[in-house]
């Protein structure tokens, strides 16, 4: 079951809110020792993160189907890079990994105990059941934390994003579990950044411009890639290419991110795991444009996920484009957000 996006905490009468979990959503399949884990796109996960299926093992039901998702705690909350990591053809790698950065799994709906089906139960008895089931269990095993009162949740929503949570996830306590369906709702953080565009890479189908490559300096004037800005529509992307073509002539010469010597610098990439089959080439332009866009959240320094181009900023310098004008929330602990929800 999938969620859309809202700016605003909707507060209707008998609306259930959760944090948004920032990590790998996950289905759970145990049939006594058997646990299977399953990405959100049906692609297995259990070999990647050995370190659960014991205690899944341990804390749930003999036979059920659980939804949850897979995060790992780092020493400022959640880590999505170290979780990343675990992707890794090597089981030496993986098991190091594993002992070094271990995850937990937070569930957050329950569709199947025993012989029973839940998914057309709805929501607030499959929350209350989940509870019962999982009410012995221990670390790395937790339930998500809800409340019925919005003031709440939006203090969650305020209060945590230094720990990683990406949000509130409202759900109507009479909501069936819809499998694919866009029936949650989602409260995300979104914030505005001036940004150097220093480059850009073609869309896929060739001809027009894919995505811009975006650059932030640092307190040394070193220009760091931070993220793409993409979802141009058609129209969009050709005229792109009109307005970028005058910033293509000599953008060789001297540019940040060609530059060898620039080595503590972060760059754009080529494939990597993610990114396999995709060409992830790029076209370089002279750093002297400025764009605004917006992003939802900001980890190890740069945006996780692609921003929305909002207009260009002809009247900012590019050396203007600096972290320090970012909005970013003080780290907390995952331990007290643990504590504070519970």
């Amino acid at each position: 079951m999938l969620a859309k996006l809202t700016r605003e905490l909707p507060r209707a009468e008998g609306m259930f809110y959760e944090p948004k979990w920032d990590g790998f959503r996950s289905i759970v399949f145990r049939d006594g020792d058997d646990v299977e884990l399953g990405s959100r796109n049906e692609k297995p996960l259990t070999r990647y993160f050995p370190e659960l299926i014991a205690p899944l093992r341990r804390d749930l039901p003999d036979r059920c189907v659980l939804d949850g998702e897979i995060v790992i705690a780092g020493p400022s909350g959640l880590d999505f890079d170290a979780l990343s990591q675990r992707i890794h053809p090597a089981e030496s790698r993986i098991n190091l990994l594993a002992s070094t950065t271990p995850a937990s799994f937070v569930a957050f709906d329950i569709l199947a105990v025993g012989d029973r089906n839940l998914c057309d139960a709805p929501y607030a008895e499959r929350r209350k059941l989940l509870e019962e089931v999982l009410s012995a269990a221990t670390a790395p095993v937790h339930v998500t934390p809800v409340t019925e009162n919005p003031d709440v949740a939006n203090d969650w929503f305020s209060r945590f994003e230094g720990a990683g949570l990406d949000g509130v996830v409202a759900k109507p306590g009479d909501l069936p579990y819809l499998q694919d369906k866009r029936v949650m709702l989602k409260v995300k953080h979104e914030r505005t950044a001036d940004c150097v565009v220093a480059g850009f890479r073609w869309h896929k189908d060739g001809g027009v411009v894919g995505s811009l490559l975006l650059g932030l300096y640092d307190d040394e004037h070193v220009l760091h890639h931070v993220g793409v800005a993409s979802g141009f529509t058609g129209i969009r992307r050709r005229e792109l290419v009109q307005e970028l073509e005058p910033f293509r002539a000599d953008a060789l010469e001297g540019h940040p991110w060609l530059n060898a010597a620039t080595e503590s610098s972060r760059v754009p990439g080529g494939t990597s795991r993610w990114s396999a089959g995709k060409d992830m080439s790029w076209e370089p332009v002279r750093p002297e444009l400025v764009c605004e866009v917006a992003y939802d959240h900001l980890q190890e320094q740069r945006f996780r996920h692609g921003t929305s181009f909002r207009r260009w900023r002809p009247d900012r310098e590019p050396s203007s484009c600096t972290y320090a004008q970012l909005d970013a929330p003080v780290p907390t602990e995952l331990s007290h957000v643990f504590d504070a929800l519970g």
